[in-house]
């Protein structure tokens, strides 16, 4: 599926934000023109049934994974991928080729049905979810913060929350990175835990953890997000 764009300035380097479940390119707003101002094109996408990007019959990890390939060019020199966007870039890094990729908190492992993760919650959220329950789940998110995630949520297809169904319990944690590799981990991480955090670095990854900073690191503390990126951007 070819997959809507925003683009962020007209720099020589060219950067790929990729967002989680329930979100959209907006998630970015900050990031994207932060990004432009050093100097890139920013290059933010709406993954499948969410934003104003197509709705389908399907919405494996691997389909979102499948479609960052046909969308976006290879070869660009940094890759960000949060969450959901994190495990769908590392399914697609090998093909996209960026110089370096950041996965912000990524869903690499996803808690078992067993243990309390059930899918069938995202969307159940989208019915549920005013603005006084997003502030009280982000407290340190900015007014237009929760504007944005009313609106996305608004246009999301709830559908693609059973996509994670798949992943749900298994050990996504890659081998090795394909290209020099960041790991960015919210403090007190429900999805990279200590271990894997220590796991990933013996492989080869780095990994910084931003303090205070919840699941949305970029939306809970944009300051400590971005400057938990200096070397790599």
């Amino acid at each position: 599926m070819q997959l809507h764009t925003h683009t962020w300035g007209a720099g020589d380097r060219v950067a790929l934000l990729i967002h989680g479940i329930m979100a959209d390119h907006r998630t970015w707003r900050k990031v994207g023109p932060a990004l432009a101002g050093r100097g890139y094109r920013v290059v933010a996408v709406d993954l499948r049934g969410h934003g104003r990007s197509g709705r389908a019959a399907s919405y494996t990890a691997q389909d979102h994974a499948d479609d960052l390939a046909e969308t976006l060019p290879t070869g660009a020199d940094l890759a960000v991928g949060h969450s959901l966007g994190g495990l769908t870039l590392s399914l697609a890094v090998e093909r996209l080729a960026p110089l370096r990729a950041v996965y912000s908190d990524p869903a690499w492992h996803l808690g078992s049905p067993g243990n309390g993760f059930d899918p069938a919650q995202f969307a159940e959220f989208r019915s549920v979810a005013t603005r006084e329950r997003i502030e009280q789940l982000n407290p340190r998110w900015e007014r237009e913060d929760v504007d944005i995630e009313l609106a996305t949520l608004a246009v999301w297809d709830e559908a693609s929350a059973f996509g994670l169904a798949g992943p749900a319990g298994t050990d996504l944690l890659p081998a090795k990175p394909v290209v020099p590799s960041l790991v960015q981990r919210a403090d007190g991480s429900s999805l990279v835990s200590a271990e894997q955090a220590r796991l990933l670095t013996s492989r080869g990854f780095e990994v910084r953890t931003v303090t205070g900073a919840g699941h949305t690191i970029h939306r809970d503390d944009f300051g400590a997000f971005m400057a938990s990126l200096e070397g790599w951007v």
